[in-house]
């Protein structure tokens, strides 16, 4: 995945926000809190939040780690950080879902406010 195909999934997502910020990542937001980040330097690297079982499960697998710093503070987050990774198409899942974690932690009247509905946050 390229960081211009990063940025058009996530722009996709209902009531995303993109920031560019922390030396140059590409940060998306939605409710103003974190769900995706994104550094490009020889190869992009593509961090996202993650539930309990999948944090466990990705978290040894080849080109993912813990997120540096994030996962450091006991935070669930995973970085997908080569082309050992994950598929393209698994890893818009994986961003999908830490976008609903994140959504659907905000509180309600702030979905309401940003016209997240039920059925997507």
């Amino acid at each position: 995945m390229t960081r211009d195909e990063y940025d058009a999934f996530c722009s996709s997502l209902p009531a995303a926000a993109f920031v560019e910020q922390w030396g140059g990542a590409h940060v998306w937001k939605v409710g103003g809190k974190v769900f995706a980040i994104a550094w490009a330097e020889d190869e992009l690297a593509v961090t996202f939040k993650a539930g309990d079982i999948a944090f466990e499960m990705l978290r040894d697998q080849p080109g993912l780690r813990p997120a540096p710093y994030l996962a450091s503070r006991g935070l669930k987050w995973i970085q997908n950080y080569s082309a050992d990774g994950l598929r393209d198409d698994e890893l818009r899942a994986y961003l999908r879902a830490s976008y609903l974690m994140v959504a659907r932690a905000l509180p309600k009247k702030t979905r309401a406010a940003l016209g997240l509905v039920a059925a997507q946050a």
